[in-house]
């Protein structure tokens, strides 16, 4: 998931979606929400060179998720699923209407996508690549990818979110492939570094506040 520069303008954003003074031991972040309502109509974009391969994980273990999942998500301070028991997690991840694929490069995971189709609309959870592949020129193929996959068995609507917390070229990479921003909202949350989720050197773009 994930991660945002669409509309930082607070000309632009609504006023419940500004960020606010947090007390110490929090952070404010604005969540922006997307969708997209038809399939992409452009070309599939071409596949790096060299030896790449999105695989599907059917189903992945819990551990070899989690592994996914930190790595992937502790620069932008995911946390969510890092606290989440073993076996809660694994109810989702192993679930029919769950899909993990898996980008390889090298025969290395270098990145993952995940389709949640467990609701009505169809959900690109979580999307990212390993920090040592960012930069590449992996992440635009992959999320092109990913979302054409995602509109495969009658999916009606694709949703889709990133925050603040998020690579900066998160949002406009979502914009460029077709979704909408449909809703923004700050939230005040724990700082998951400072409660000890999450190590204090992730997230260095993201001052901690004590």
């Amino acid at each position: 998931m994930a991660q945002d520069r669409f509309s930082l303008n607070p000309s632009i954003i609504p006023s419940s979606a500004i960020p606010m003074a947090v007390p110490p031991g929090c952070l404010s972040v604005i969540v922006t929400y997307l969708e997209m309502t038809t399939p992409p109509t452009h070309a599939p974009l071409p596949r790096p060179a060299g030896d790449v391969a999105l695989v599907r994980s059917n189903p992945p273990t819990a551990s070899f998720y989690r592994y996914l999942y930190d790595t992937v998500g502790e620069p932008w301070l995911w946390h969510e699923r890092r606290r989440m028991p073993m076996p809660e997690l694994g109810v989702i991840v192993t679930d029919s209407r769950v899909e993990v694929w898996v980008l390889y490069v090298h025969g290395t995971p270098a990145g993952y996508a995940e389709i949640d189709r467990r609701e009505a609309d169809t959900d690109l959870a979580y999307f990212g690549l390993i920090p040592d592949f960012i930069g590449l020129g992996l992440g635009p193929w992959l999320l092109d990818t990913a979302i054409r996959l995602a509109w495969q068995g009658g999916t009606k609507r694709l949703l889709v979110n990133t925050c603040t917390f998020d690579h900066p070229k998160a949002l406009p990479l979502y914009q460029s492939m077709g979704f909408v921003p449909i809703r923004h909202v700050t939230r005040e949350i724990l700082d998951p570094r400072v409660q000890g989720w999450l190590p204090r050197t992730a997230g260095p773009h993201i001052p901690i506040i004590e």
